[in-house]
């Protein structure tokens, strides 16, 4: 069970308040909105403000990130201003534009700020994906930067103590009570409630339990809460005892198949074989769901992700209709990395594309990323052979970052950290 609690270990977690929540009775009917063709009003329409937790700092205006470092293109925010994300960044999200005139990157992540704080969801822009805009504080407009959704005042609710951006699609709805709802945020909350793993240390039952949840916006920034069929707000449960997602549920990834279909990736801790795994639930609406079961479990003894797979994040691509995967794989010391799945129609028969991993954490002492990376966020730019891998990384030392890898050509397998333009 040493595989079992070095990936117990991995899991440990690391506000803007979003009091505003929409409880739907109906079913949706939903379409995505192509995002080759965004209006200039979803990217910067002037929304209607559904919280805000504080002022943001007239005095602390948008920074630019650092210059990539072997892969890494966004480190925690400035100290000096106490940044709300001045101590830890992570689970990267990340969507690219095109109109005729302008390309567009928007990324949300989860930061962590001063001591007493708790994870929350920002957003930061670019023009080009590697060099990024970001704010010290609240969002304070509909194309502002910084904090943009924080956990739940509401007592009851799933995600009172943390919340983290796990996926954000683009679509439209005639019939939900709220005008212009266009972003849907899926993500991770965590509440009081901790979870306690099988065989684990006393040190290592001290993490909070996850359910995934949804908000929508109509500038990817000021967002109001969509309670699902839960009691808490959640939209699905955990499992019953025993079942394999019986302790949490987290990092909700979604895919629109089309048609009514939209399919939720998630992972969990199954009790009865010790180790992470990644399952598939279904839905109609995006907000009512039904479980599959696991479509990957944990690789075998020795390799790179034999404690467990988790954070998959599923793309169709759509050169060949085939659904790729890139998941965060548990070696059995607790290091994590990258790992490539595959599968025809995105249901079952996912198969690993190799041995090992598509992209591993450094090896350098010096390494931003030398203790771990994963939460994996797989882009294709468009015209052009290149896929885009963002990621989060954490170094020995305890700095965390997100970095970027490049596809060499249009080959999935192979991997570079991104280490600058080529001029």
């Amino acid at each position: 069970m040493e595989a079992a609690a070095a990936a117990v270990a991995a899991y440990r977690p690391s506000t803007t308040n979003t009091n505003t929540r929409i409880k739907t009775t109906t079913t949706l009917p939903l379409k995505t909105v192509p995002r080759r063709t965004p209006s200039s009003s979803i990217l910067r329409s002037p929304a209607r403000r559904v919280h805000r937790s504080r002022a943001a700092d007239p005095k602390s205006p948008p920074s630019i990130s650092s210059p990539p470092s072997d892969g890494l293109v966004f480190d925690a925010g400035p100290t000096a201003r106490a940044s709300w994300d001045c101590h830890v960044v992570g689970s990267p999200v990340v969507e690219r534009y095109l109109t005729d005139a302008s390309e567009r990157w928007l990324m949300w992540y989860h930061g962590l700020g001063p001591r007493g704080g708790a994870d929350a969801v920002g957003i930061a822009v670019s023009n080009n994906g590697v060099h990024w805009e970001r704010g010290s504080g609240d969002v304070a407009s509909g194309d502002d930067v910084g904090r943009v959704m924080g956990p739940s005042t509401d007592w009851w609710a799933f995600d009172t103590e943390r919340v983290r951006p796990s996926d954000v699609l683009i679509m439209s709805s005639a019939k939900l009570r709220t005008p212009g709802a266009v972003y849907w945020l899926y993500y991770t909350g965590f509440g009081p409630e901790k979870v306690a793993f099988p065989n684990a240390a006393p040190s290592e039952n001290g993490v909070s339990k996850s359910l995934p949840g949804l908000a929508v916006s109509q500038d990817g920034r000021h967002w109001a809460r969509i309670e699902g069929e839960h009691h808490s707000g959640a939209l699905i449960d955990v499992g019953a005892p025993r079942e394999w997602d019986s302790l949490f549920v987290s990092s909700p990834k979604v895919v629109y198949h089309g048609g009514g279909d939209l399919r939720m990736y998630y992972h969990s801790f199954d009790v009865n074989c010790g180790r992470y795994a990644i399952g598939i639930a279904r839905s109609r609406d995006g907000i009512r769901w039904v479980k599959l079961g696991k479509v990957l479990d944990g690789g075998a003894a020795g390799c790179f992700d034999e404690g467990g797979v988790r954070c998959g994040h599923v793309v169709r691509d759509q050169k060949d209709g085939k659904y790729v995967m890139v998941y965060e794989g548990v070696c059995g010391n607790g290091r994590t990395s990258i790992g490539l799945a595959e599968s025809v129609d995105g249901l079952k028969n996912w198969r690993r594309c190799g041995d090992g991993p598509i992209l591993s954490a450094s090896t350098e002492d010096n390494g931003w990323d030398n203790q771990g990376i994963g939460d994996p966020c797989l882009i294709r730019v468009e015209g052009g052979d290149e896929w885009r891998l963002y990621y989060g990384g954490s170094s020995r030392s305890g700095r965390t970052g997100i970095g970027m890898a490049v596809s060499e050509g249009g080959e999935l397998g192979s991997f570079s950290k991104w280490k600058g333009f080529n001029v």
